[in-house]
């Protein structure tokens, strides 16, 4: 079920993204950015109300420190999108899981299982295959901002393990989230030049989608995160290249290489590996508070 949650938030992740640069240029990156809070505010609040649940947290501080750098992350990357094509900027964003491997081996005395170490360097050269034939010498600061929107993924994701395990709901953690979200992007969104008063009535409908599948997208991320194994869930992140590889054919007449379609199989081959259960079997790592 942990596998199951996590490819329908790279699903839902991956729909975000297309409506993000579906919406086009009419809208200026706070206003995709609050939208992208404010509609799951709605959504979780007028739930919250209907079934009198309170959102009473004595775990305020990590959940403000989580919200704040999954929004500076979500900036990052609403603005590569709009600076690379769909697949690289996703694939840049989904660094995330070698950032967390990273910060895992230095915070555990004992290195992760040889086979998860193999599986994510297979899994950034597959990344690599399909990043590399939209890369060009002129988009570097989208690849800095994607890169560091990967790295404050990897930061917010490694809290809503935390969150998880010490029992706070989903909805509670995404409300407060997408509240927080609301609240920093509001600035932005007043002051950037826009021009949503030209914007169709379609391109309304893809901004109200950015809400709606990142709603549903963070409730099953956080799902996953908090139920499963930390690493490993955030190795099937790179599902989320694939999805939207197919929305860039489909929607854009992206024509993908050899070389891309070689990436993703080698991706799918890498979380396959890293997700094997005999692979994390009796390992230190994934035990008490090591992941």
């Amino acid at each position: 079920m942990k596998t199951f949650w996590m490819v329908i938030s790279c699903f839902l992740m991956s729909s975000l993204g297309a409506c993000v640069k579906l919406a086009g240029n009419h809208f200026n990156l706070g206003q995709t950015v609050f939208m992208r809070g404010f509609i799951p505010v709605l959504m979780l609040g007028g739930w919250i109300l209907w079934h009198r649940l309170s959102l009473r947290s004595t775990y305020w501080r990590p959940h403000l420190y989580r919200s704040t750098v999954g929004t500076l992350g979500m900036l990052l990357y609403f603005a590569t999108i709009a600076r690379l094509p769909l697949a690289a900027a996703v694939t840049l964003n989904n660094t995330s899981a070698l950032f967390m491997a990273a910060i895992l081996t230095l915070r555990s005395r004992r290195h992760p299982p040889l086979p998860v170490l193999l599986a994510l360097g297979l899994g950034f050269a597959g990344v690599a295959m399909v990043l590399q034939p939209t890369i060009s010498q002129d988009q570097w600061l989208g690849d800095l901002l994607g890169l560091g929107s990967g790295l404050l993924a990897c930061i917010a994701q490694l809290n809503l393990r935390e969150l998880g395990r010490v029992g706070e709901p989903e909805w509670r953690t995404v409300f407060i989230f997408s509240a927080t979200c609301t609240l920093l992007a509001l600035p932005l969104g007043l002051t950037l030049p826009s021009n949503a008063t030209h914007a169709t009535t379609t391109q309304w409908s893809f901004l109200l989608a950015v809400g709606v599948f990142g709603c549903l997208g963070q409730l099953a991320l956080t799902r996953a995160y908090s139920s499963g194994r930390t690493i490993v869930t955030a190795s099937l992140s790179y599902t989320t290249v694939i999805f939207s590889s197919l929305y860039g054919v489909a929607l854009w007449g992206d024509r993908l290489s050899l070389l891309s379609w070689l990436g993703i199989a080698t991706i799918i081959i890498a979380s396959l590996i890293s997700t094997h259960p005999a692979v994390w079997a009796d390992h230190a790592m994934e035990r008490g508070n090591e992941a």
